[in-house]
C-alpha cells in the first residue's frame, strides 16, 4: 500500500514504512494538533493532502519513546473505527 509496508488492526490501516519515514493514520480530530508536532508533515502522497495521515521524519522517530509514541496514535484511531469484513474470495 502507497509503495511502501502497511500495518492494519481490523481490516483499517494505522501506520506504515515508505522508505525512511513513517506514515501514521491519526484520523481527521488529532490531524491539526498532530502537524504541530517536531518532525511531522502533512501527508501529500497523491500530490494533494490526504487529511488524517502524516508523515514522520526519521529524527522524529529516532528514540524508541518517540517511535512508540507514534505508533500508539495510528494504532489508537485504527481501534476506534468499525472492523472490516473481509471482501469474499481474499
Amino acid at each position: 500500500m502507497f509503495g511502501g509496508l502497511c500495518f492494519m488492526s481490523d481490516g483499517n490501516m494505522c501506520f506504515g514504512v515508505l522508505g525512511d519515514e513513517i506514515m501514521v493514520r491519526v484520523g481527521p480530530d488529532a490531524y491539526a494538533e498532530a502537524l504541530l508536532l517536531p518532525h511531522a508533515r502533512e501527508m501529500d502522497f497523491t500530490g494533494r493532502s490526504m487529511r488524517g495521515m502524516v508523515y514522520v521524519d526519521p529524527e522524529g522517530i529516532a528514540e524508541d519513546e518517540d517511535l512508540e509514541e507514534w505508533l500508539r496514535r495510528g494504532l489508537e484511531f485504527a481501534r476506534s473505527l468499525p472492523p472490516k469484513r473481509p471482501k469474499p474470495g481474499s
